[in-house]
């Protein structure tokens, strides 16, 4: 696989999966933007690349205030021109049986897994469709096609992510935008502290998944 020349913004990629998609795609060539909410994980990962010939800059920004995210596709802007590659990786887990889930963990699931994954993609279309190309990835669960107990607030999220991108990827196949929505199994990272969100096969790594 070849991204000479591509610039990725993936979001949540301090650590787990979205650490393992941008040191590959930086690998393949690409330009990445690292963003996550903590600076010390994305400047490990920053190292990593460069250490290895790779360009990595850091866009620091809690994705779901509208203000941060809004400055986090500026700084793509100012650094890169372009952008050709998102990777909505950003997510939560809390997992309970309905009745103790709570509402505001409820809320921060649907926050960050699918508010702010809605509004990157707008930020992210406006920039794809100026260059008539670009891919968006959206990082889904085998929870968002099976139903697990203590699973249902998250497997919602899952559920609405998947639906979200088969319909943008109607609205946007003809002006040259892939959208492609991956939905991995139980992966080997520091996701959820909790519970292990999903019981079927093997466990990943999240190079596996990259």
């Amino acid at each position: 696989m070849s991204l000479d020349g591509m610039v990725a913004l993936v979001t949540g990629s301090g650590k787990g999966i979205g650490r393992a998609v941008a040191e590959r795609f930086a690998h393949a060539g690409a330009s990445i933007a690292l963003n996550a909410r903590t600076r010390r994980d994305l400047e490990t990962v920053q190292s990593e690349i460069i250490a290895r010939g790779g360009r990595a800059v850091i866009a620091q920004g809690d994705i779901t205030n509208e203000e941060s995210l809004g400055k986090v596709f500026e700084q793509v802007d100012r650094e890169f021109g372009r952008l050709d590659i998102l990777v909505n990786n950003a997510g939560i887990g809390r997992f309970a049986p309905v009745r103790d889930l709570r509402v505001d963990d409820f809320d921060a699931m649907w926050n960050l897994n699918i508010r702010a994954l809605f509004q990157c993609t707008k930020l992210a279309l406006e920039r794809m469709e100026r260059q008539a190309s670009g891919t968006i990835v959206n990082v889904s669960s085998l929870a968002g096609r099976n139903a697990f107990i203590g699973g249902a607030g998250y497997a919602a999220t899952k559920w609405a992510l998947i639906g979200f991108s088969r319909c943008l990827m109607l609205e946007v196949r003809e002006k040259n935008i892939r959208v492609i929505a991956v939905c991995p199994g139980s992966v080997d990272t520091t996701f959820s502290g909790e519970r292990d969100p999903e019981k079927a096969g093997k466990i990943l790594a999240a190079d596996d998944v990259a």
